[in-house]
């Protein structure tokens, strides 16, 4: 069984000490939230992860769920864990009060996330994508959808799906061939598969509200003629209860490497009555409302993986005993020292305690924007907020799902062979975080996004809510008495994503492939860039912390322990990513198609 108890030390410091929580009472809506409040939230949730969640992940793996003359049923124990989950009101969290919501802060709602996600990824996606939905048809949808759909959905008892993928066409959504057909109603008759359909039937809720992408009649070729639907399971009557069922069939489960709990559907549309979400023709640009949270979310559950892989891994490390210390004898009681004596060990657990909670870190830098984008007063503010979060989505989707899968690798080695038996649950682990780095666009895709559209958009503009915040904290600590060495490793990282930076910016528009073919290696570059600047400001804060008297002296010494580690055996990775982008496009694109 894995072992996991919630971070909550650290969560703490990334929400009220790296990131300030006082400032998050200057937003809207938020003006009486205090730290009281939010410690709480995340103490209940912890508790619900680790007593109500964490008990049904392996089952869920075990068992999987089921198709029966068309309805799903999930893992025995799914229905009574998120039974007790909507109670609690976990569903409710950072939606809007106007429709039942609790209306907290996303910051504090993405660290709920991340426990939810280490206790059990498969059932994360059942509300992670209900909130999606739930995101878009607020953001897009009529007053009258709003009104029928979103308390029911923030309540917990309907939830949402994204329909987008098709046989024929997953990351290229122009050619999808799903049709919309007008009625003279004001609704739409729907047809088509979908695909790859997280949570797209199941037993959890009442109704299921499906947003699907889909042709008009006339609608122009590619993805200009898209346009989003809302489509449920069950049609609503005039009272609000689930009606007459809707022309939408699972006909298929997909048989996964991982995440089995998770019902992923082949779903059909016969002539199914479904409503406009936003503009016609529009609709991709709509879905990107629920796309970008859900990306973010998808690095969340890269996040949640690597934190119980890590906490597994150093359970057992504390408890096998093999060989002797090569410094000395450390267990002479026992028959061998403890494994976790071991340099190589060490490594490991390092390596992956950085990289968690530096992502940790940059994720709630990164949700505090979205606090901001949402909720401040301040245009400017708003305006830095989306372009910093816009910029940030595709580096946090394919660097926490990298590192996720990675943690997950290390932690099942760290077991050796008794992590390759499903006996301690390390390799469903590695299993169900892998499709982390495919769905809600490849991490190639992520790359691509990144260096194609939000580097060269508005001549670098984004760019600058992550660069000069970077370029100030090195200006003024520079000279720091304790870590000025610290300082300048992400200084000389920080210079090779400049050169990078401008490598690709001028090898790109020569060539559009050289841009592809450094896509990948920029990404993680900037990604441990970000991460590294986390470390120093953390380290900053631990040194602070440390000269006082009544510190929590154990917490912020094996937080600047970790930060020395990162920066020296992580972060230096950057010259050789710098190395290989500047090699150019030559060595993989020269090779000849039938030479493969």
């Amino acid at each position: 069984m894995q072992t996991y108890k919630a971070p909550l030390r650290d969560m703490r410091f990334v929400l009220h000490e790296l990131h300030g929580s006082a400032p998050l009472t200057q937003l809207r809506g938020l003006e009486d939230i205090s730290p009281e409040l939010m410690d709480s939230i995340l103490e209940e949730a912890g508790k619900l992860a680790e007593e109500v969640l964490l008990p049904t992940n392996t089952i869920g793996d075990e068992y999987g769920c089921v198709l029966e003359n068309g309805v799903v049923r999930t893992p025995k124990g799914f229905k009574d864990a998120y039974d007790a989950f909507r109670n609690g009101g976990w569903t409710a969290l950072a939606a809007d009060p106007k429709y039942g919501g609790q209306g907290l802060p996303e910051s504090l709602n993405k660290l709920v996330e991340e426990m939810i996600c280490s206790a059990n990824l498969s059932f994360s996606l059942y509300p992670g994508l209900t909130h999606g939905a739930y995101q878009a048809i607020a953001a897009h949808g009529s007053d009258e959808l709003k009104d029928t759909y979103l308390p029911k959905m923030v309540d917990g008892t309907w939830s949402g799906t994204m329909c987008l993928t098709e046989a024929h066409c997953g990351t290229d959504l122009g050619m999808l061939r799903t049709r919309a057909v007008p009625q003279p109603d004001g609704s739409y008759k729907v047809s088509g598969s979908k695909i790859f359909i997280s949570a797209g039937e199941h037993d959890l809720t009442e109704n299921i509200i499906h947003l699907v992408l889909a042709r008009l009649p006339d609608a122009p070729k590619g993805t200009r003629g898209i346009s989003l639907f809302l489509v449920p399971k069950f049609i609503p009557t005039a009272d609000g209860r689930p009606g007459a069922r809707n022309g939408v069939i699972c006909t298929a489960l997909e048989h996964k490497m991982g995440i089995k709990g998770s019902a992923t559907c082949q779903l059909t549309f016969e002539d199914a009555t479904g409503w406009l979400v936003g503009d016609a023709n529009k609709g991709l640009a709509t879905m990107f409302t629920m796309m970008n949270s859900e990306r973010l979310s998808v690095g969340i559950q890269g996040l949640g993986a690597a934190e119980t892989s890590y906490q597994s891994a150093v359970a057992y490390a504390r408890e096998r005993i093999q060989g002797r210390s090569l410094g000395g004898v450390k267990a002479a009681d026992k028959a061998a020292d403890p494994i976790i004596v071991h340099p190589d060990v060490r490594r490991m657990l390092m390596r992956m305690r950085a990289c968690t909670e530096g992502c940790r870190a940059l994720g709630g830098w990164v949700a505090r924007q979205l606090d901001v984008l949402e909720r401040s007063n301040d245009p400017d503010a708003r305006r830095q907020a989306e372009d910093f979060t816009a910029l940030m989505t595709p580096v946090v989707k394919a660097l926490f799902t990298d590192l996720g899968f990675e943690a997950t690798n290390l932690g099942m080695q760290v077991y050796g062979g008794h992590g390759y038996i499903r006996d301690h649950g390390m390799e469903q682990l590695v299993r169900d975080a892998r499709i982390s780095m495919i769905y809600e666009g490849t991490n190639g895709i992520q790359a691509l996004d990144l260096v194609g559209r939000k580097l060269p958009q508005g001549a670098g503009r984004m760019l600058r809510t992550f660069f000069h915040p970077v370029s100030d904290f090195i200006e003024r600590h520079r000279n720091h008495l304790l870590l000025g060495e610290m300082v300048k490793g992400l200084e000389k990282a920080f210079g090779a994503l400049q050169l990078a930076t401008g490598h690709i910016a001028a090898a790109g528009m020569a060539d559009p492939e050289e841009a592809g073919a450094a896509a990948t290696e920029y990404l993680r570059l900037f990604g441990l860039v970000a991460l590294g600047f986390m470390w120093v400001r953390s380290a900053v804060i631990a040194v602070e912390k440390l000269a006082k008297p009544d510190a929590d002296g154990g917490f912020y010494k094996a937080k600047l322990t970790t930060a020395r580690f990162y920066m020296e055996r992580v972060l230096p990775e950057v010259a050789g990513l710098l190395t290989a982008i500047r090699a150019g496009k030559r060595a993989m694109m020269e090779m000849e198609e039938a030479a493969f």
